[in-house]
């Protein structure tokens, strides 16, 4: 259905073509003009609609940051929140919204984290508030490529290893017809690139897309499994202690293979399993659904993403009597040093 909506609109993809490079040379002469903003910023996006890795990548840089002393805090537009305008998620110690409020991405980073937090589509004035409520020496933009009103020290593009071997695909167009939001000559404004191969082996570039990479630091990341965390107690569980069960799995992200694929190689019958769209906000029906399912299958415990997870603890009552746990994943940069120099020699300037 989605598909063939995207043909019946791609005569637009012309006109939005047009749009972006329109608007990128507005602000490439210096007609539309970034602001400054008195912390070092570091935005991390992507070219694509969806699961390129930004998350994680901005988990790890925000990592990075905190372990060389230096007060770091997220800003997001959070992606499909029940709120307007600005909001602080968490100032490094108490939580002041509910996911629903702030978006599940941010949220699951200021729980796990307690990183200071916060969610607004405006980021020029989103950032400003940001630092009158919590003191920071930078700030990083989570999905922030596009987002060019805010000057930032340094952009990092994450692009997913997948989706570049899809050449001559429809998805390789721009929107509305393809996934792109930006064309592969955008390239050209990151500082740092970043080709995340999640959980499959690395590829080459292909040779038609190497032109758009040269001269850019370019950086290999995959993904490695940590375990399995008890939603209500936070306890880690390794795999084994789930091989040879009947779990239930429920998931609702942009592309549900790389969880799938990562539970079946170590041994998680997959076979049961409800995939909701992306960002899926559960309701009380989808939770009886995902009720039904479980005791229908006989199932001993539901498996679910970590995005997924904070969702679903709106519904601790309801769940109750069902384990829940999610997987927890994290990106691991090659040549993991050098990657951290780029990051934090914007601060010694």
């Amino acid at each position: 259905m989605l598909k063939f909506a995207r043909i019946i609109l791609s005569p637009f993809t012309v006109l939005y073509w047009l749009a972006v490079k329109v608007r990128n040379r507005l602000f490439d002469k210096g007609i539309f003009k970034s602001k400054e903003i008195p912390a070092k910023v570091i935005s991390i996006g992507n070219l694509t609609v969806g699961g390129s890795g930004k998350t994680p990548t901005t988990d790890l840089v925000t990592e990075i940051l905190h372990n060389n002393n230096i007060r770091v805090g997220v800003l997001s537009r959070g992606y499909k929140r029940k709120s307007k305008g600005y909001r602080l998620v968490c100032d490094g110690e108490n939580i002041f919204t509910s996911v629903d409020e702030a978006g599940d991405e941010i949220m699951m980073m200021a729980i796990e984290k307690k990183i200071p937090a916060a969610v607004s589509e405006r980021r020029v004035e989103g950032a400003l508030k940001f630092l009158n409520d919590v003191k920071l020496d930078s700030i990083v933009l989570d999905d922030g490529f596009q987002h060019r009103w805010i000057k930032r020290n340094l952009d990092i593009l994450v692009i997913d290893q997948r989706f570049l071997q899809k050449v001559n695909k429809r998805e390789q167009f721009l929107l509305p017809l393809g996934d792109m939001r930006e064309p592969f000559s955008s390239i050209s404004r990151a500082d740092v690139v970043i080709v995340n191969q999640k959980f499959n082996q690395p590829e080459p570039i292909p040779e038609k897309l190497k032109k758009y990479f040269d001269g850019k630091k370019v950086f290999f990341a995959e993904y490695q499994p940590v375990g399995f965390y008890d939603v209500k107690n936070n306890q880690h569980f390794p795999f084994r202690e789930f091989e040879g069960q009947k779990s239930l799995v429920v998931c609702g992200i942009a592309r549900p293979y790389s969880f799938l694929n990562i539970l079946e190689n170590n041994n998680i019958d997959i076979g049961n399993k409800l995939l909701f769209k992306d960002h899926k906000n559960y309701t009380s029906k989808d939770v009886q659904i995902i009720r039904k399912k479980f005791y229908d299958t006989n199932s001993h415990s539901v498996l679910t993403t970590e995005k997924d997870a904070i969702k679903l603890t709106n519904f601790a009552i309801e769940l109750d009597d069902i384990d829940i746990y999610y997987l927890k994943i994290k990106m691991f940069v090659k040549n993991a040093d050098e990657f951290e120099r780029e990051v934090t020699k914007v601060f010694n300037n």
